[in-house]
């Protein structure tokens, strides 16, 4: 019997692919609040796709979603970090403001990719303005795991894919050869 690929799974879930030109964009950002409907619709899909993704596959370090892997072209994207009691964080038209110099190299997956991890430089903090429903533009700090996987989701508002940030020469590898599955993010306190 074939076993389906990680790529083809997220792909039936309705995730958008590598290679589509949605994730090639730059995500439109929402006027709100006279587009408040439209960003809670925009989230409201994207949790949905989370909780489907959820139920096939485990994500002991958080998990992200940009609105463009599911087909909309908004600035909006929602984060789970890793643990039972951590609420999902919400980004609407989300813009890195600072980032520490800092960095690490961790592995990382993208949804839209699934069948290779890439190992990728990031900053250890970062600060992210982002604007409520109400139209109040709201600063938060972000460190090490939740920060990684912000400036990812990010990235993918900008149109890039974490294969951009990958050192020259360094390239992805494929999902049976990472090791690290199941496990949180490591850092050095």
């Amino acid at each position: 019997m074939n076993q389906v690929r990680p790529s083809e799974q997220m792909r039936d879930l309705g995730v958008v692919q590598r290679g589509a030109p949605d994730l090639a964009q730059q995500a439109r950002p929402f006027d709100l609040p006279a587009e408040r409907e439209a960003a809670k619709q925009a989230v409201e899909q994207m949790f949905s796709a989370m909780e489907r993704i959820g139920r096939v596959h485990p994500f002991a370090k958080g998990m992200g979603l940009a609105a463009p892997q599911i087909a909309i072209g908004r600035a909006a994207a929602v984060v789970q970090p890793p643990g039972p009691d951590a609420p999902p964080i919400v980004l609407l038209n989300p813009r890195i403001v600072d980032r520490s110099t800092d960095e690490d190299e961790q592995y990382e997956g993208c949804l839209s990719f699934f069948d290779v991890r890439g190992l990728v430089p990031r900053p250890l903090r970062i600060t992210v303005e982002t604007t409520t429903l109400e139209g109040q533009v709201v600063t938060t700090t972000y460190k090490r795991g939740p920060a990684r996987l912000i400036h990812h989701e990010i990235d993918h508002l900008d149109g890039l894919l974490y294969t951009a940030r990958m050192r020259t020469g360094i390239t992805p590898i494929p999902v049976e050869q990472y090791r690290q599955t199941g496990r949180s993010w490591a850092y050095e306190q």
